[in-house]
């Protein structure tokens, strides 16, 4: 038995070596197939991080383009509110001036026609200060009707206008920086030629 012992030793040894050799493949394939699968797994993150990165350099450059445009309309625009209250400053001022017609001014006491023509002048200066804020008035009197600039109150017969255009000018209406402030309310002529 001594010998067979013997004798066995050297073929277990070599069964041993192929069985060790043949886990350490299989182990060496799982272990490749697990690394190919890793890679494709950390692939796919790093594509779907790239992703999320490109989309958050767009969004932050849609802010960026955002409040720039914000910025340039509150300079341009962000009078508004106040311009638009001032309006009211400047139509009374207008109508100051209108109720007192040029047949009458010849005929009023130098001192009164001085106060008339410092109210003149008031509304002059005023119109101008406005106007370096972008604000001036819309030239509306005798223009084609356009609902965007114009508030039609009433029609009004003329064969004399074109139809469709502006007759009288009711309240003055004024832009900011080319942007409605106050529509101009108007009377729209109707009866005359088409254009």
């Amino acid at each position: 038995m001594g010998e067979q012992n013997a004798d066995n030793k050297p073929e277990d040894a070599r069964e041993i070596d192929i069985t060790l050799s043949g886990q350490a493949t299989e182990e060496a394939t799982k272990e490749d197939a697990t690394s190919v699968s890793d890679i494709t797994a950390l692939q796919k993150e790093n594509a779907d991080l790239k992703d999320r990165a490109l989309r958050a350099l767009a969004e932050v450059e849609n802010i960026r383009r955002r409040a720039e445009r914000e910025v340039t309309e509150a300079k341009l625009y962000g009078a508004s509110n106040f311009a638009r209250e001032m309006l009211a400053f400047a139509d009374n001022l207008h109508r100051a001036i209108e109720s007192v017609s040029q047949d009458v001014r010849s005929d009023l006491p130098p001192s009164i026609a001085a106060f008339i023509e410092g109210v003149e002048l008031t509304e002059k200066d005023f119109l101008s200060r406005l106007a370096r804020f972008g604000v001036k008035p819309i030239d509306a009197l005798g223009a084609r009707f356009d609902p965007n600039q114009h508030e039609a109150l009433f029609e009004m017969p003329d064969e004399t206008k074109v139809a469709g255009t502006v007759a009288q000018v009711v309240e003055q209406g004024y832009l900011i920086n080319d942007r409605v402030l106050r529509p101009a309310k108007v009377g729209v002529a109707r009866g005359g030629p088409k254009s």
